[in-house]
């Protein structure tokens, strides 16, 4: 870069006249600073030796007035000055009086005769040297005014000395700045030089930094071509960014599994839900679709299909990784037109289904439960109907059926009313004592177990509070008891106790020694409508509702139920119960 360059000099001069200008001002503020300083300091202690002075005289006035002023200015350094009311000069130290014009004019004279202390700074007409004055007024008869001052020499002499010395820092200083003035100089203008250069290939690069076009120099034409290629890019960059940041986020959010392939079926695409669909790693794109990701011929088979037809395709598929698990997929063409591959949306209808087959079994459930006592009742009806209300002798069995299959539908009314309530949602509860509720679930069952001449025992059951509703906690623990009393034997026992596993938690057990429970029948006994042995249960008058109640009642306070059991052996039904205080 050649320094006769009009950008090398703009610089250079630029950094001239600002280091001249901060130099001069610099040096013009210190010294006026200090002049005023020692110039106020002269005017205070001026006006300490004026307070005192007139105090002095004021206690005695002086015969001689001029041999006092003479005397006084020795020992006060400074030139004293007496003058009267009109102005008029009584005395002077350094100066006959009479020779003197009147001072009534003076600034510091107008404020002394005016009752206030006088001060000025100017060039005195007598001596013709610039001096400090200060002025105070007198209570004497003889004398109004009491004035002292001395010359500025000395500040003046300070203030030159400080500015030759400030002088010789500030060319110092200003030699020092124009060298590197002119380095930082000639290095901009060989930058210029190479932005010059990387003009001719910014489309092949980002810019992060937008080029200043203030001046009308090499930099300015410069700037002006690099910025408006670099507001192109930024733009065309910042708008794909945003856009794959935008897809990336949605698909990664979305709950249901994304996958994208090219016509070759390698992956293009696919989102973390699609990956935990089917336990692949994250992410696999490029590689071919079967290999890598999907080994389930009918998710194969659907994007075959839509990249050999180009037409969207729905199916149902039920895929086996990590655990078998049914999905809606949404198929669709995708890319390029003339080549596409496919998008397909993966919805997972494992719950639903599960929850479809919960409603249909409910369905024919309620509807089987149903009908057998409705038939007795409507059989009983139609035979007293027909004539059965003449025969003394079975009419009265044939209502006490009825009436034993209308309290049956009404337990299981009742039954399907509180299990909806405990469905519907989570209820304030408030602290319930559980070993209350124990007890008053033993009363209730007492007279089913002696009935049925089962040994019913209580263990230690701790005195622990939990958060719930006491009617379904006591529902509880009668429902388990019940339970137990009903599938036992005669002379079988039960027994209900309790402990704590950990701190925190109270685990209620029901134990009996009645027909047990297959183990494939376990995981299903909290089902509504479940029954191991349906003859059994319809025998003893369950529900079928009694244990999904429980199941319910306990989640809803923040626990967990569960069972054990042998064939032959018995069953323990396990209560785990937050523990909170009274």
């Amino acid at each position: 870069m050649s320094l006769s360059s009009s950008l090398f000099r703009k610089l250079l001069l630029s950094a001239f006249a600002l280091v001249a200008i901060t130099i001069v001002a610099f040096d013009y503020s210190i010294t006026t600073y200090l002049a005023r300083q020692h110039q106020s300091q002269v005017q205070e202690r001026l006006l300490i030796e004026a307070k005192l002075l007139g105090l002095e005289f004021n206690r005695g006035t002086p015969s001689r007035l001029t041999d006092w002023t003479a005397n006084t200015s020795k020992l006060a350094e400074a030139r004293i000055t007496l003058m009267d009311r009109q102005g008029r000069v009584l005395a002077d130290s350094e100066r006959d009086a009479s020779t003197m014009e009147n001072h009534a004019a003076r600034e510091e004279m107008k404020a002394a005769l005016a009752g206030n202390i006088g001060t000025a700074m100017r060039r005195s007409a007598t001596i013709n040297v610039d001096s400090v004055y200060v002025a105070v007024p007198l209570a004497s008869q003889s004398a109004a005014v009491l004035r002292l001052s001395v010359p500025v020499e000395e500040v003046n002499r300070l203030t030159l000395e400080l500015r030759l010395e400030m002088l010789r820092i500030s060319l110092v200083v200003f030699a020092i700045v124009l060298a590197l003035s002119f380095l930082l100089s000639k290095r901009f203008a060989e930058r210029v030089e190479k932005l010059q250069f990387f003009a001719s290939t910014i489309l092949d690069r980002r810019s992060s930094e937008p080029i200043a076009t203030d001046s009308l120099d090499e930099l300015g034409s410069l700037g002006r071509s690099l910025n408006q290629l670099s507001d192109q890019l930024t733009d065309a960059l910042n708008k794909r960014d945003s856009e794959v940041l935008q897809r990336e986020t949605i698909l990664s959010s979305m709950v249901e599994g994304v996958l994208a392939v090219d016509s070759g079926l390698r992956v293009t695409f696919h989102n973390r839900s699609f990956a935990q669909m089917i336990g692949a790693g994250y992410p696999v794109e490029g590689a071919p679709l079967v290999l890598s990701l999907v080994r389930e011929p009918a998710l194969v088979e659907i994007l075959v299909a839509v990249v050999s037809a180009k037409a969207p395709r729905h199916s149902r598929v039920t895929m086996s990784l990590p655990e078998p698990r049914a999905y809606m997929v949404h198929a669709v063409p995708f890319g390029d037109p003339s080549t596409p591959g496919a998008l397909a949306i993966l919805h997972d209808i494992t719950e639903l289904e599960r929850l479809e087959r919960v409603r249909r079994d409910f369905v024919a459930n309620v509807s089987h439960e149903l009908r057998t006592p409705l038939a007795a009742i409507q059989g009983y009806a139609e035979t007293l109907l027909d004539g059965g209300l003449e025969d003394k002798e079975n009419s009265r069995r044939f209502l006490e059926t009825i009436r034993s299959n209308t309290a049956r539908l009404n337990d299981i009314a009742a039954d399907l009313l509180t299990l909806s309530e405990l469905q519907s949602g989570p209820q304030e509860g408030s602290p319930v004592s559980i070993k209350a509720a124990v007890e008053t679930a033993l009363r209730t069952a007492a007279p089913e177990a002696a009935m049925r001449q089962v040994h019913l025992t209580c263990g230690d059951i701790p005195e622990k509070y939990t958060l719930g509703i006491r009617l379904r906690l006591e529902q509880t623990f009668i429902n388990l008891l019940v339970n137990a009393i009903k599938f036992n034997h005669e002379g079988g026992s039960v027994e209900i106790s309790g402990s704590e596993p950990e701190p925190g938690w109270i685990e209620i057990r029901v134990s009996d020694t009645g027909i047990g429970i297959p183990s494939q029948e376990l995981p299903r006994v909290f089902e509504r409508f479940y029954r191991v042995d349906r003859a059994r249960s319809r025998a003893v008058g369950g529900t079928g509702l009694g244990l999904s109640i429980v199941k319910n009642a306990v989640e809803g306070m923040g626990g967990k139920v569960s069972a054990e059991s042998q064939v032959g052996k018995g069953s323990v039904f396990k209560v785990l119960l937050p523990v909170t205080e009274s």
